[in-house]
């Protein structure tokens, strides 16, 4: 069971990681606005800014950023429902973060006849159902073998369930 010990330590990890993105985007827009120098990088990084994508790009910063700094107040910190929200969050602003970081880098090529809107197609679609299809039948393998229910707990349960049915 998740205490609310468990649910700060959490939670202050979720904080730190997210500070830690934050960090490497910050280094990211540095490294590729001044400290670079190629055009092709400065135009790659403004092009996730403020391009087509842009909204991807603010929602993967919103999400992985901006979010986590909830847990700063400690009311937050120790509510399971807010971090288990905020957990969620940051699964959907890492998915963003793989969306923009592989389709602004192609939908931009270096050649400017190439360039073209991301459309998804039956493969790519068929890819991203079979990885969710995979992730369920690991997951259900393992807990086939190593089941999720506790089995001393579901014991101590139906002998003291028991011992009251026989009287």
């Amino acid at each position: 069971m998740m205490t609310r010990n468990h649910v700060d330590k959490m939670a202050k990890i979720i904080l730190l990681t997210g500070s830690i993105v934050g960090y490497a985007y910050l280094m990211e827009l540095f490294i590729a606005m001044v400290y670079s120098g190629h055009f092709y990088e400065y135009n790659a990084f403004y092009n996730r800014a403020t391009g087509w994508y842009h909204l991807h790009y603010f929602a993967m910063m919103f999400c992985n950023v901006v979010v986590p700094q909830i847990f700063w107040f400690r009311k937050m910190r120790r509510n399971i429902f807010v971090t288990f929200f905020m957990s969620i969050v940051v699964n959907i602003g890492m998915w963003f973060e793989r969306f923009v970081i592989i389709v602004t880098s192609l939908h931009r090529d270096y050649l400017p006849s190439s360039w073209t809107m991301f459309q998804p197609t039956f493969v790519d679609a068929g890819i991203y159902i079979g990885t969710i299809g995979f992730f369920f039948v690991l997951f259900l393998l393992y807990s086939r073998s190593f089941p999720v229910i506790a089995q001393a707990e579901v014991k101590t349960i139906l002998k003291t369930s028991g011992d009251n049915y026989k009287r």
